[in-house]
């Protein structure tokens, strides 16, 4: 009865904040550090970003920090993507659970571009310099089991921005939970990620000389253009995962997510795995209330090699005005 009343309460939440959707979200595009919003691993993006509660490896470090508690000793995370022709992503993840102490885990990711030349009105074939940016994340996280079902996890991870000579830093926290629930193998999970206080970008070509009376020029004087602070993309993920159909050679999951972001309008995501014979997955997802995602794709391969568990992901992102996006991904779990 108390696992019925549980479910019942979960999928209610959910309903509610689906019907929260109506309304617009009055801050859109008011937040930077876009980048922390790139859906970090193959399985992840093919799901739709439906994985609060369907974290349950080394990736759970960039989506729910309560979801590397695990019954393996050691997870590791690898993941590429090249991200709308100009852009590379590079990530990776680690955890190491301690016995009766918890779990452990660090996790980095970098996003660079290739050197691009600078034009001018006056130069607009380039003036011979080049310019490139970078977004890096390096982050450490810890989780616990406060009760058989309940996990807690929270990480604090360092940010770093920049464009050119142009850098802003700063520190962010994660917070995640994840319930777990007899009924279908049910987990409700919540997320809040990227709170920390804004970011500036300050550097050497803010420098400028300035003669502030036009009418008797005085001595020039060095001053400083000031740049605005611009805030984290702060959101709040809900979600609530569970077995769909079960048999001796498949087994599906499925997932909802309802998130809040601080920048967006609130959106849903829906994502479906599918196991076929223990070893290929099939996934796919989609979300609700983003006019620029058209659905996912993803498919992977298990591999059991002595106590040692690898994991390939691919998926393939459909966007409406950009280029579709691959992920690649390798998972170690031993």
């Amino acid at each position: 009865m108390r696992k019925r009343y549980s479910l019942t309460i979960s999928i209610f939440l959910i309903l509610a904040l689906i019907s929260a959707l109506q309304g617009q979200n009055p801050n859109l595009g008011t937040a930077g550090a876009q980048f922390l919003k790139i859906p970090i691993g193959a399985r992840s993006a093919a799901l739709g970003g439906a994985v609060t509660g369907m974290s349950a490896d080394a990736s759970a470090l960039f989506w729910n920090p309560a979801g590397i508690i695990q019954d393996h000793n050691q997870a590791f995370h690898f993941s590429y993507i090249p991200w709308m022709t100009y852009f590379n992503i590079t990530a990776f993840g680690y955890t190491l659970n301690l016995p009766n102490s918890g779990t452990l885990g660090i996790h980095a990711l970098a996003l660079g571009m290739e050197p691009m030349e600078i034009t001018t009105e006056m130069e607009p074939s380039g003036t011979g310099q080049y310019f490139d940016s970078q977004d890096v994340e390096v982050g450490v996280s810890y989780a616990r089991k406060l009760m058989d079902r309940f996990s807690l996890g929270f990480t604090t991870k360092y940010l770093y921005q920049r464009i050119w000579n142009e850098t802003a830093s700063g520190i962010a926290f994660d917070l995640g939970t994840q319930y777990n629930i007899d009924f279908r193998n049910t987990v409700i999970a919540m997320s809040m990620r990227n709170f920390g206080p804004d970011l500036c970008m300050d550097g050497p070509d803010l420098l400028i000389l300035h003669d502030d009376n036009g009418q008797f020029p005085n001595r020039i004087l060095q001053a400083r253009k000031q740049t605005e602070a611009y805030p984290l993309p702060l959101n709040f993920q809900f979600g609530l995962a569970a077995d769909f159909f079960q048999s001796a050679f498949v087994h599906s999951r499925m997932a909802i997510d309802a998130i809040h972001f601080n920048d967006n309008d609130e959106q849903i995501y829906l994502g479906l795995e599918t196991i076929i014979a223990q070893r290929f997955v099939l996934r796919s997802g989609y979300q609700f209330n983003n006019d620029e995602e058209n659905g996912s794709l993803g498919v992977g391969l298990t591999q059991r090699v002595d106590n040692m568990v690898i994991k390939l992901d691919y998926a393939y992102v459909l966007h409406e005005h950009l280029e579709d996006t691959r992920f690649i991904s390798v998972d170690l779990i031993f």
